[in-house]
């Protein structure tokens, strides 16, 4: 089992940034990837950006060029910077590691986190 919990949303004026955590504990060792998706108020849950185990990182066209994926693996945390943000990135922000057994892929998620963007 794989647990994680997000810290670091909140209400931010258009234009501002923020940083979001994503603390990993327990069998994380063998994670194929990282990364972290968000909802909208009724959409559905999309990719946002995520980092393989090597460290190759992925973007929604949505998002690139204002947000950054990156880990600490000596902390077992992944973070998320957002700059530039804009009230269409309001969602509940969330967590996920992933792995691959026996060709089985295993998601793990966090509980989430609010970010709101206000014009």
């Amino acid at each position: 089992q794989v647990q994680l919990v997000e810290s670091g949303g909140g209400l931010v004026q258009a234009g501002g940034s923020l940083r979001l955590s994503c603390a990993a504990s327990g069998s994380i060792f063998s994670l194929a990837a990282m990364g972290w998706y968000r909802q909208g108020p009724g959409k559905q849950r999309e990719l946002v950006a995520d980092i393989s185990s090597g460290g190759t990182t992925n973007y929604a066209d949505s998002v690139k060029g204002r947000f950054a994926i990156s880990r600490d693996n000596a902390k077992n945390t992944l973070y998320l910077q957002m700059n530039s943000l804009k009230p269409e990135d309001t969602a509940v922000y969330y967590c996920n590691a992933r792995r691959v057994l026996g060709g089985v892929r295993l998601d793990y998620w966090g509980q989430g986190t609010q970010v709101t963007v206000s014009s």
